[in-house]
């Protein structure tokens, strides 16, 4: 016997239509949601990369920084360095030209005087003595004046009497010749002390 359909076929489309919109409708769904996660993977997959290349270039920088350190530590310690053996140096060369200043001061000493102290300044030479007279102290100067040495004697402070003890006291200053310290390096000590005591 054949079947007949007693339902509307209209009715029957309709429903058939709608189911296969639904099924339609949660695979577009689920495409979408595979598409959003495998790119929330992709990205997050991204930034994990850029995160670990970021602390890899960090770690680089520290160690980086830590190297600057130690050659801006290294330059230091070098450039102390050769500041001391430029002093080193310079009081080497110096050491003839001291010795023959002492030839010089003692040559030029006249019977009568005595020195206390001698200090040098720069060029400048300072001389505190004893002189019998003044007559001395002259000679002393015309010594120093006519010297391979020192140059320009000048008298600044001369002292006789009771309390200047025996003889007189007095201060002199000379220039050392422009020959005689030819050596000297800029980075020279400006002020040294010569001698503490010398007589003849």
């Amino acid at each position: 016997m054949p079947s007949i359909n007693l339902l509307p076929w209209r009715q029957a489309l309709r429903q058939r239509r709608k189911k296969e919109f639904f099924i339609g409708t949660v695979a577009s769904i689920a495409l979408a949601a595979l598409v959003a996660l495998l790119a929330h993977l992709t990205v997050s997959s991204m930034i994990d990369s850029q995160h670990r290349r970021n602390d890899l270039l960090k770690a680089e920088i520290v160690e980086l920084d830590k190297a600057i350190e130690q050659i801006v530590a290294l330059e230091e310690q070098k450039d102390r360095m050769i500041a001391r053996m430029e002093v080193i140096d310079t009081l080497q060369s110096s050491r003839p030209e001291v010795v023959k200043l002492f030839d010089q001061v003692v040559a030029t000493l006249p019977e009568g005087v005595y020195l206390t102290s001698a200090k040098q300044s720069g060029r400048k030479i300072e001389f505190n003595g004893v002189a019998q007279s003044s007559t001395r102290v002259s000679a002393f100067m015309r010594n120093i004046d006519a010297s391979e040495t020192l140059s320009a004697p000048e008298l600044k402070v001369i002292q006789t009497g009771k309390d200047s003890g025996p003889g007189s006291q007095f201060t002199l200053f000379a220039n050392l010749r422009a020959g005689a310290d030819a050596d000297e390096e800029p980075t020279k000590p400006k002020s040294k002390a010569l001698v503490s005591e010398i007589s003849r």
